[in-house]
């Protein structure tokens, strides 16, 4: 096994065959530094194709004897080209593992890539990648996502394009009722009502709730901490009920994982089983519009009608960007329109009465005659 011309390492991928006259030699890719080479002592005669071979010499014309040999250069060419291509996806994983971006990115993106590649694409002009494009049968989301990767291919090996336009418009999530959550939670097992009780209270991502610790588990103080964030998200400590408190006090801690080892995409599919049994059970199809990012977006909802304070919603949701939380303000308005909104209100003379009050939920309004006023939603 040679070593790499680049770093000298010998942990070597290989990297197919390049066609050169009549032989083929051996090309590698460096597992250290993603460097490509290829290795003239390891050469193959080519078998497969003798081009010395003839049939009915007498009848072949000179035309059909040049239209062959074109043949054999057209697809040995295009081997090449497949093979090139094959090398720099690998190397464009490599660099975005070097660039430290996040497991999930660099499996969407090269995912993308792998798909544009299968449908027949030359990822090395560009014009072809739009045509695939534009035949997709996808949501303007996932073209969006096919464009981003390759556009960030393209960056990694030097090169430049016009991306097309993608009409990505975001629609406004469903949001059930908290009795049909309960009934979900409720109609599943142990763990995964666990799981999804604990969605409902802290607002998590499903990929963050999956690799919840043990160690950032307070029982005794009814406390999670959450330090592993999804999509750059800020961490943050939730404060959980007695409810949730006494689920995961009886969970087996077999693992470090509160929820197990088991997989985010096999955890999602016993859900969504689990949620089609139930929606026939209790004859309410609404449950299948229910995901697991469902309690994320109910959460943040219903928290914002009990404070009417944006800041305080995206502190909990843990986003960096308000635009992100101001979807939840127009939820808000058409969900709750009908009902009024009614306070408890309290009027205090000294800091002494402010502060029990504030510590449950109370906010101040304003201060007349003497006395600060507070309020509460019902």
């Amino acid at each position: 096994m040679p070593s790499c011309p680049e770093c000298g390492a010998t942990k070597l991928f290989k990297d197919g065959l390049r066609h050169v006259a009549n032989a083929d030699v051996q090309r590698f890719l460096c597992r250290n530094c993603g460097f490509r080479f290829s290795d003239p002592s390891n050469t193959y005669k080519l078998s497969r194709i003798n081009t010395s071979r003839q049939v009915c010499a007498e009848l072949l014309t000179e035309s059909a004897k040049n239209l062959a040999s074109a043949t054999i250069e057209k697809v040995a060419g295009e081997t090449e080209t497949r093979q090139d291509t094959k090398g720099k996806l690998v190397q464009f994983i490599f660099q975005m593992e070097k660039d430290n971006y996040a497991k999930e990115s660099i499996a969407t993106y090269s995912k993308a890539l792998e798909r544009l590649f299968e449908r027949g694409c030359n990822l090395q002009d560009s014009e072809t990648v739009k045509e695939a494009l534009s035949k997709m049968r996808c949501s303007e989301a996932y073209k969006y996502v096919i464009t981003s990767a390759y556009t960030l291919y393209l960056k990694i090996h030097g090169l430049t394009w016009k991306p097309p336009i993608c009409n990505v418009t975001r629609s406004l999530p469903f949001i059930p009722t908290e009795r049909e959550l309960d009934d979900l939670i409720a109609g599943t097992g142990k763990k995964t009502s666990c799981y999804l009780q604990t969605l409902k209270e802290t607002a998590m991502r499903s990929g963050e709730c999956s690799r919840l610790r043990w160690a950032n588990v307070d029982l005794e103080r009814r406390m999670i901490t959450l330090n592993d964030t999804e999509k750059s998200g800020v961490p943050r400590i939730f404060d959980i009920s007695t409810k949730l408190v006494s689920m995961l006090a009886i969970m087996p801690k077999t693992t470090e994982y509160v929820f197990g080892t088991c997989c985010k995409v096999t955890r999602a599919s016993v859900f969504y089983r689990l949620r089609k049994k139930l929606a026939r059970k209790l004859g309410n199809p609404r449950l299948l519009e229910i995901g697991l990012h469902t309690f994320r977006h109910w959460k943040a909802t219903d928290l914002y009608h009990q404070t009417k304070n944006p800041l305080l919603v995206k502190e909990f949701l843990g986003h960096r960007n308000l635009d992100t939380t101001l979807l939840y303000i127009q939820l808000e308005k058409h969900l709750y329109k009908e009902e009024n909104d009614t306070f408890n209100v309290k009027a205090v003379r000294n800091a002494e009465e402010i502060g029990p009050l504030l510590e449950v939920g109370f906010e101040y309004v304003c201060q007349k005659d003497g006395l600060t006023f507070l309020r509460k939603r019902k």
